[in-house]
């Protein structure tokens, strides 16, 4: 075991291999206050790479309904209990310097301590069959006192808790920073691209031993019966480097993100500091400020030791209990923030999915003021301001506008629709 720095925990953790970080890294923040559950991500991936014989269970890209649902089913409660039956007790954060710090283990020191039967380098769990069988299981299924039939809610609910409450959580493989696909890997058939950190398998090297499958705690490695080999998402990268032929050269996001209908998601490459793996310093990235300045979006399940990719701005109507057990300890900054966010906040919000190029940077222009008033007891301002998009090569990609502009059809043909 190597000793790596996970910013994500606050601290250093054991991982099989010594840091190797890309100059960028593939990232994306994905915003659940928007998803509408359409599942239009998750189509437009099976239609892209997972539509042949044997791919059948396949969804590299899913969207399913917290609490209760989860493709495979279960994943995130079994790979916790997992973790809890290792380290009894002891996986909590310690935040008294101000500075959260994980004090449990990760799925890679729990393997090691715990002794594992087979030797795995990752604690992790073989899904049974009939957990890949249905990725829509309890869709839409709320926590919460059961309705009554031809009745209404007689109190009904409000922020900043609902009692009743389900959200949709959209999932792809997050290209973790220390992935445990890669970790556990015998072959060695796993690997991250250095030029932007996208972790791939090489499918002559894969002999389908499925311990990349046991290893994911988030279960994105999925095992092809036909071919005998495993696969997963591969972050549409002819896309992200600019070789599609609907990219015409240019950094391209992927077709999940494209797609997305609610517009919930951006995606980008961040710098990294090779040294440590964390992020370089960069204001104008967009993903930097909503993870690093903003601190409105987190990663998902950081315990785990991975260091994922993948962050979310989390449901502000959901238990903070049960946020901070899947977000981390940033959770009511981050929720606080978004329902109050300043002007700067607020703009960078409107670059979601106003392109299917990726940003490299942006650029702030204050505007007037457009409304001033009260949300729950706070005072808030908005400002019409506009934020400008940039792209690998330093140029203007759009711009947009806080407030929408309003247009008024003409009346020459009112029953063209």
């Amino acid at each position: 075991m190597s000793e790596v720095f996970n910013w994500q925990l606050g601290r250093k953790m054991e991982y099989p291999y010594e840091g190797a970080y890309p100059e960028r890294q593939f990232a994306f923040v994905f915003n659940i206050n928007r998803c509408l559950g359409c599942q239009t991500c998750t189509m437009a991936c099976k239609s892209t790479w997972t539509f042949n014989k044997g791919q059948e269970h396949m969804w590299w890209a899913n969207v399913e309904s917290k609490p209760y649902g989860g493709y495979p089913q279960n994943w995130d409660v079994k790979v916790l209990n997992l973790l809890e039956k290792a380290n009894p007790g002891g996986q909590v954060w310690d935040a008294t310097n101000g500075q959260p710090k994980f004090e449990g283990q990760t799925i890679f020191e729990a393997a090691k301590k715990s002794l594992t039967p087979d030797g795995s380098r990752v604690l992790g769990y073989l899904p049974e069959d009939h957990e890949w069988n249905s990725p829509n299981i309890y869709e839409d299924n709320p926590k919460g006192e059961r309705g009554k039939k031809y009745e209404f809610d007689k109190e009904g609910t409000e922020l900043p808790i609902h009692k009743t409450w389900f959200y949709y959580l959209a999932r792809i493989c997050n290209h973790c920073t220390y992935p445990a696909c890669l970790a556990a890997c015998p072959r060695k058939a796993i690997y991250k691209r250095p030029e932007d950190g996208i972790v791939l398998i090489n499918q002559e090297e894969c002999r389908g031993y499925r311990k990349c499958v046991e290893a994911c705690p988030y279960k994105k490695s999925m095992y092809r019966g036909n071919t005998r080999i495993s696969e997963k998402c591969i972050a549409c990268y002819p896309r992200v480097e600019g070789s599609d032929p609907e990219a015409n050269g240019k950094p391209m996001e992927t077709r999940c993100m494209a797609s997305c209908i609610g517009q919930i998601r951006m995606q980008g490459l961040v710098k990294m500091n090779q040294k440590d793996g964390t992020w370089a310093e960069d204001r104008q990235n967009p993903l930097y400020y909503l993870v690093h300045v903003a601190k409105v979006a987190l990663p998902l399940y950081p315990q785990f030791g991975t260091s994922p990719n993948g962050f979310y701005i989390p449901p502000r109507w959901v238990p903070k209990e049960y946020l901070q057990q899947m977000f981390g300890p940033g959770v009511d900054q981050a929720i606080e923030n978004y329902l109050y966010p300043d002007r700067e906040l607020l703009a960078v919000l409107q670059l979601f999915r106003r392109s299917n190029l990726i940003i490299f940077s942006y650029k702030f222009e204050k505007g007037k003021k457009v409304y001033e008033g009260k949300l729950r007891g706070k005072n808030v301002e908005m400002y019409d301001d506009t934020v400008i998009a940039y792209g690998k090569d330093g140029k203007e990609l759009f711009r947009t506008k806080v407030e929408e502009p309003v247009y008024e059809r003409s009346n020459k043909h009112a029953n063209s629709i």
